[in-house]
């Protein structure tokens, strides 16, 4: 039995159409991908429960603590912590809310530049509960900064591969986290220049 030239080119081609969808199936089988959903808060917490936290930075390191209502500042050197500066991060720590969350295999965390962290805050509560929130780099358009809040919790192994959840938070954090130890700490007031007396003149 003989095949025409056209025929045995058709089956060619539907041999080797064949091979490229299974090869694509397969490799998407084995490939986990990442998948989306709604964002939400990002903790539960009120800004009063926090005791104590840390900011570390690829600069600095530091660390505050709450000593009877009042917030000092414990590393690098003990001081006096600035008010706004403090209550600006802990406001968006308990308030702060994710445009998205995204579910992605570990191995894709550079992705999202949180293999080597912008920044990570680690809080205490006054319960001693602890909360993580690590910041890697912004989106394509700067509209939001990729983020893991208690990320040993929110990773799940699956079949292939561990994933883990990484957030979308507003780039608020990293203007409250980049911040040079001055404006971390009290300032004193100043006390005003005395006007000069039209006598003295």
């Amino acid at each position: 039995m003989k095949f025409k030239p056209t025929t045995l080119a058709l089956i060619a081609i539907a041999i080797l159409l064949g091979g490229v969808v299974y090869f694509t199936e397969t490799r998407n089988s084995s490939s986990p991908e990442t998948t989306e959903e709604a964002g939400g808060s990002i903790f539960e917490f009120e800004e009063s429960q926090v005791q104590s936290f840390t900011v570390e930075t690829p600069a600095q390191t530091l660390s505050f603590e709450n000593e009877a209502g009042q917030w000092q500042v414990q590393q690098p050197e003990s001081a006096p912590a600035s008010d706004a500066s403090v209550a600006y991060l802990l406001n968006l720590l308990a308030t702060g809310e994710s445009d998205r969350t995204l579910t992605v295999p570990t191995a894709d965390l550079a992705e999202f530049g949180l293999d080597q962290p912008s920044a990570t805050i680690n809080v205490v509560l006054d319960s001693e509960e602890a909360h993580q929130l690590i910041l890697g780099s912004a989106n394509f358009d700067n509209s939001a900064i990729y983020a893991q809040a208690d990320p040993e919790a929110n990773s799940e192994p699956s079949a292939d591969e561990a994933e883990t959840t990484v957030l979308l938070v507003s780039p608020d954090f990293v203007n409250a986290v980049n911040r040079p130890l001055e404006e971390w700490r009290s300032q004193p007031e100043s006390e005003p220049t005395p006007s000069e007396s039209p006598d003295a003149q």
